[in-house]
């Protein structure tokens, strides 16, 4: 299991931005994370008091931020990536702060070539669906 702490090397997200908690489960082609920050009042994505369901976009790319962080290289720099774009993105309920227990955020890449990568995510809580859809993501031939 990769910790918080472990993740926050992998993603250009620090402190409270950081949103996962954990990674469960990885491979070359899916990861499965945890996060529980959710239900923070303190989350930095919080508005006017509640988070609204559009916010498990970001926990979906943090998600594949660090899939490809683990599926680089063994010593390679991490690579910035931006979201390019989405599609079919359905919102199963209207915002994430008043879910129980844990998000589990799975993203499973599609296709990917050296600078582009199509991710398939979910977002579930509670057993059930939060929100799901398709992103492109293109990585930057740069420094991080």
């Amino acid at each position: 299991m990769i910790d918080r702490a472990a993740i926050s090397a992998l993603i250009p997200h620090a402190d409270r931005m950081c949103l996962l908690d954990r990674v469960t489960a990885w491979d070359q082609r899916t990861i499965h994370c945890i996060a529980t920050s959710h239900r923070d009042p303190a989350n930095p994505l919080v508005e006017d008091g509640w988070l609204g369901a559009a916010c498990g976009v970001e926990y979906a790319a943090q998600a594949m931020a660090v899939h490809g962080g683990l599926i680089a290289a063994v010593g390679a720099q991490p690579r910035v990536g931006y979201l390019a774009s989405l599609r079919a993105v359905v919102f199963e309920v209207p915002r994430l702060d008043d879910l129980e227990g844990e998000l589990v955020i799975v993203a499973e890449c599609l296709a990917g070539e050296a600078d582009r990568m199509i991710y398939r995510f979910e977002v579930r809580a509670a057993g059930r669906s939060v929100l799901h859809g398709r992103a492109a993501v293109v990585l930057d031939g740069g420094n991080p």
